[in-house]
């Protein structure tokens, strides 16, 4: 271990064998966290090559189980997004291309800081389970071509260890070990397809889009070199996706989004990550992918996949007709005004974030207990013109304490000028398959 911190600290290349000894070592105990600490920094300096970066990915994969899909019909396809407030899109996305034939299988996490987690969201239903088997698993794709579940505990070990000796040596701001640890869960998942939602803004682990598309591209590249069709789009984040934040607020927005109504931004990004991934999956052309995925959504095969998903996996399929009768309801709440008239400058994504995990929609530690009922309900984007004492947001609490404790947060959020703006767009480039980069008009 000591001749491999120095090769790395001296600039030098780590080969195949050398990566995959280090990580098994780890796994196993026998390289203690001051050496693998030490390694960790040395990379935090130093870099790593591309194809270190795969070799590593690849080591991390194979520290602990792998799921296989084979057995699954037609492509297996996958979405990831970096992390946002207000991101609800797999809600949204997983019905829409289970409609339209893709077989989407699916690990997904939690939320932690001021991110929301899809498993968060999703047991904000009553009755819904994901900690589904792997027989489970793979019978309800079988019959209705979707399923969403918590990662299992011996999916890449290794990527859980190092993220946690990262997250106390300061070394977790590294693009290689980010997009290593990214993408070694999506390979051990096992999806053929994989879409990257890299996000860029103050709600963001990337806030400057050229630091984003940097790790949509180390991503891509070792998809492509572990055999997988990998694509990204890098998305804007500096203001919340959709207006409701908080797990059952975005429950009830993304089962209007899939009724066909909903956010525009909201819709218009499901629609933009899912015609890029049926194309990648079965061919043809982005217009006729976008047009066929429309049209689930105004005739409502999206939403009747969703209310089948919400049903198989334990969850009141009731949901979709009533959410307000279903879904768990704030005992508090407020309305905040504006304090003057003009147009909305900013709605500071971050700031939303940090307010809906004080008013109990998010945690600040893995062990937090989740307030499903508790987040924030915005009524203006950026952009939009508002009045002095018109209602710009709603926010829902268990108790005065707590709702105190997010409106203060939340009231310095929101920027209001006299002149007009323009929100920042809310797609900013891709990634091709072959690692090319596209930035699309400001």
């Amino acid at each position: 271990m000591y001749a491999l911190i120095r090769k790395t600290r001296d600039g030098g290349e780590l080969t195949r064998e050398e990566l995959f000894s280090l990580t098994s070592q780890y796994v196993a105990g026998k390289i203690p966290d001051y050496q693998m600490a030490a390694w960790l920094m040395a990379v935090y300096f130093r870099g790593l090559s591309e194809r270190e970066t795969a070799d590593l990915t690849q080591a991390m994969v194979a520290s602990g189980d792998t799921v296989d899909l084979s057995q699954l019909p037609g492509v297996t396809v996958d979405k990831h997004s970096t992390g946002g407030v207000g991101d609800k899109t797999t809600l949204v996305l997983g019905p829409l291309l289970a409609a339209a034939g893709l077989t989407v299988a699916k690990m997904s996490g939690r939320g932690l800081g001021h991110t929301g987690g899809t498993l968060d969201k999703l047991e904000a239903i009553p009755g819904f389970r994901t900690g589904l088997s792997p027989e489970e698993m793979v019978a309800q794709v079988r019959r209705i071509g979707l399923t969403v579940v918590a990662q299992t505990g011996r999916l890449v070990p290794a990527d859980g260890l190092l993220y946690a000796l990262r997250d106390v040596t300061a070394t977790v701001d590294s693009l290689p070990l980010i997009a290593s640890s990214i993408m070694s869960k999506k390979l051990a998942a096992g999806a053929q397809v994989i879409m990257l939602d890299v996000k860029t803004g103050s709600g963001a682990f990337m806030s400057r889009p050229d630091d984003a598309f940097a790790l949509a591209r180390a991503m891509v590249a070792i998809g492509t070199a572990a055999g997988r069709s990998v694509q990204a789009l890098v998305t804007g984040m500096a203001q919340p996706l959709g207006l409701a934040v908080g797990n059952a607020l975005e429950v009830k927005e993304a089962i209007a989004t899939l009724r066909g109504e909903g956010p525009e931004d909201l819709r218009e990004l499901c629609l933009a990550l899912g015609s890029r991934l049926q194309v990648a999956a079965t061919g043809g052309s982005l217009e006729g992918a976008d047009a066929t995925l429309r049209r689930l959504l105004t005739t409502g095969a999206a939403l009747e996949r969703f209310r089948a998903f919400v049903s198989a996996q334990g969850g009141d399929p009731s949901v979709v007709d009533d959410p307000d009768g279903v879904l768990p309801q704030p005992r508090a709440q407020e309305t905040l005004l504006a304090p003057q008239s003009g147009f909305v400058q900013a709605i500071d994504a971050l700031k939303v974030g940090d307010a809906a995990r004080a008013l109990g929609a998010g945690r600040l530690s893995k062990s937090d207990k989740l307030d499903f009922a508790a987040g924030v309900l915005l009524t203006v984007k950026v952009g939009g013109l508002v009045r002095a004492g018109e209602p710009w947001a709603r926010v829902f609490a268990a108790d005065d304490r707590r709702l105190a404790a997010g409106t203060a947060l939340l009231e310095t959020a929101l920027s209001i000028g006299e002149s007009p703006c323009r929100p920042e767009p809310l797609i900013h480039g891709s990634v091709d398959p072959t690692g090319a980069e596209t930035r699309f008009e400001v």
